[in-house]
């Protein structure tokens, strides 16, 4: 009895022609069922982060490939970049925004097609204000760069989640500063808690200086990374100059988040945090460990000791410098939890005496 050929370049066995085709014409940007479409990638992206807690690296890779492929994938990307995110309206350094829905169907045709091939354009250097007063430097990408690095973010993440460690919660899906502030309360709490000396550190510029090459090499085999590459050497226009960019990573691009994610991915575990494994305590930190939480640059390090903390610093230290990180060292310092330290806007983050 003959069989129906399967979908080529297909999610799964059921997949649709929503998600690597129609592909003859464009598709009717006004009709996208994007229901499906997100239940398409959302299952691709469980299958890469089960295969990678699975340790089967050969079908992560297989399955990003797919996702890199999916129309569905390319769909969700142009419509993240042109009409949810903030920036959807900036343009690069080519002027071009993508606002019209055949103009929007068109791109994610483009994207689905030539992303192996690609060749990223500089980002355009803007500045936006701090809340001191002082500017921050923005890199942002041409809208098909942020495309396509979203459709390499869907691909990249799930795999990577599945390794982070447990208390980072900076650009990181279902996480947020609330669940930071969460975590430091769960060690701080209480009348007498173990951990009142804290490692309160920020990195300087971080974006600007992630070392390159640790993060390629990070990546390892994954089936973009010399896209990737490329983006992070594409170069920067500033007042119509181009300058090269033989480090860090544009605070605006899509993928840049995940890229610092990747590169501080370990910190815990070079702070000397150590969790239980098993038992009615699994999760939880062993006994005189220190516990890291960290969001993005923003880390605090909650010990028992001074003299930990400043240890803690100095083995930190060390391990970011082959990252091509520092500590800010203005911003960073050792205190005591009943003195307030500074975390993500907290400046009085403090112990108070709780029955809890």
């Amino acid at each position: 009895m003959a069989t129906a050929p399967e979908p080529r370049d297909k999610l799964d066995a059921t997949a649709s022609a929503l998600v690597n085709g129609p592909e003859d014409g464009l598709l009717d940007w006004r009709s996208v069922d994007w229901a499906r479409a997100e239940r398409d990638v959302g299952r691709l992206r469980c299958r890469i982060y089960t295969a990678s807690r699975e340790g089967d690296l050969s079908k992560v890779r297989n399955l990003q490939k797919l996702m890199l492929r999916s129309r569905a994938n390319a769909l969700l990307s142009v419509r993240r970049v042109t009409e949810l995110n903030a920036g959807r309206k900036t343009a690069g350094i080519d002027g071009y925004v993508v606002v019209t829905a055949p103009g929007k169907a068109a791109l994610a045709a483009s994207v689905q097609n030539c992303l192996a091939t690609s060749v990223p354009k500089p980002v355009k250097r803007v500045y936006i204000k701090k809340a001191n007063g002082k500017k921050r430097p923005l890199g942002v990408p041409v809208i098909v760069d942020r495309v396509r690095q979203a459709q390499v973010v869907s691909a990249l993440e799930p795999e990577w989640e599945a390794r982070f460690e447990p208390k980072s919660y900076g650009f990181r899906p279902g996480r947020g500063c609330h669940d930071a502030i969460e975590a430091i309360f769960e060690v701080a709490k209480g009348p007498n808690p173990s951990r009142q000396w804290a490692l309160d550190a920020d990195l300087a510029a971080a974006f600007d200086r992630i070392d390159h090459g640790h993060v390629l090499s990070a990546l390892g085999s994954f089936p973009a990374r010399a896209l990737v590459e490329r983006w992070l050497k594409a170069g920067v226009v500033e007042k119509g100059q181009f300058a090269p960019t033989e480090e860090g990573a544009p605070q605006g691009g899509v993928l840049s988040p995940l890229i610092l994610n990747v590169a501080l991915h370990g910190m815990e575990g070079a702070a000397g945090a150590r969790y239980r494994t098993s038992g009615v305590d699994a999760g939880k930190a062993v006994r005189g460990s220190p516990v890291a939480v960290r969001y993005a640059d923003d880390l605090l390090v909650l010990c028992v000791s001074r003299e930990q903390a400043e240890q803690v610093k100095q083995r930190l230290a060390e391990w970011l410098a082959p990252r091509g990180l520092a500590f800010n060292e203005g911003k960073t310092r050792v205190v005591h939890l009943d003195q307030g330290c500074d975390f993500l806007g907290h400046a009085d983050l403090r112990v108070m005496p709780t029955s809890a």
